[in-house]
């Protein structure tokens, strides 16, 4: 594999990686409803203020959200909401891996 197609490799992982937390991905889905500040989101998957904060830099870092200020409040909404598409995806893979599981029990 040669050095450029190595980065791009990298590249995408970093940003998989930037979502592949409980809370990272809870957010993102709180923000398919549309942007949120930091308040709303730490209510809607029951964390800290802090911590949700923390997630937030994270997802901005790697590119998933973009932020805006409006007074003393700050919103994040989903800078690339394609992202949900991959996330259907893998919706449809935990189905499938449930089903097999299911008719796997069902033949015991």
């Amino acid at each position: 594999m040669d050095e450029q197609l190595q980065n791009l490799y990298e590249l995408k992982a970093e940003i998989i990686k930037a979502a592949g937390h409980p809370i990272r991905l809870a957010i993102l889905d709180a923000l398919r409803e549309g942007p949120r500040c930091v308040c709303e989101l730490a209510e809607k998957v029951e964390a800290g203020r802090s911590n949700v904060s923390r997630h937030l830099a994270v997802m901005v870092r790697a590119g998933l959200l973009s932020s805006r200020k409006d007074g003393l409040m700050v919103y994040y909404s989903l800078r690339m909401p394609c992202i949900l598409g991959f996330f259907s995806c893998v919706d449809e893979l935990l189905r499938e891996r449930l089903r097999a599981s299911a008719s796997t029990l069902a033949e015991l």
